[in-house]
């Protein structure tokens, strides 16, 4: 019972964090989850022990790091904010956009 609640809150913390950034998260709910216990690790070891315990998660901190984790992983996963893309013109042709 407990691990369900762990599931459940690990995924509603991403998806919130993912809401307040504008961003959803690639693989569906497995990466909510797998999002949401990085962030949640990340935020409490930053921040500590702080707040309301829901599911095993200290809210505040398992926000604030899946934001962190969140931002990281887009900018990781796009190449970096410094990488132009080539977008198709028409025929062979690209440009920079």
């Amino acid at each position: 019972m407990d691990l369900q609640w762990v599931l459940i809150f690990g995924g509603l913390i991403v998806w919130l964090s993912g809401n307040l950034i504008g961003r959803d998260v690639p693989s569906g709910v497995l990466g909510n989850i797998i999002a949401g216990f990085i962030g949640s690790w990340l935020g409490t070891g930053l921040l500590g022990p702080r707040g309301p315990v829901i599911g095993g998660f200290h809210i505040i901190p398992a926000i604030v790091g899946s934001i962190i984790a969140l931002l990281i992983f887009f900018a990781l996963a796009r190449g970096g904010s410094f990488r132009r893309r080539l977008t198709k013109r028409g025929g062979n042709r690209y440009r920079r956009s």
